[in-house]
């Protein structure tokens, strides 16, 4: 069991690591995720008093990379 707490630990550290570096890059304008939720496939309605946004692709798009993580982190276990 302590191994799960340390396994925690540095997939919060990491996750942290990683928001700073993303909120540091948008503070000098070259934000690496400004394309997200904008791709093709993602459905976005507007019309006066009612807007609908749906990121299906971007959804499908990050599911795939944590898939391919996770893979990649059991290969190495």
């Amino acid at each position: 069991m302590p191994d799960l707490g340390k396994t925690l630990m540095l997939l919060g550290a990491a996750a942290f690591g990683l928001g700073l570096l993303v909120w540091l890059l948008s503070l000098l304008g070259a934000s690496p995720l400004h394309y997200l939720g904008k791709l093709p496939g993602d459905i976005r309605v507007e019309k006066p008093g009612f807007s609908f946004y749906f990121p299906i692709t971007t959804c499908l798009l990050i599911s795939a990379i944590l898939s391919g993580l996770f893979w990649l982190a059991g290969r190495f276990r």
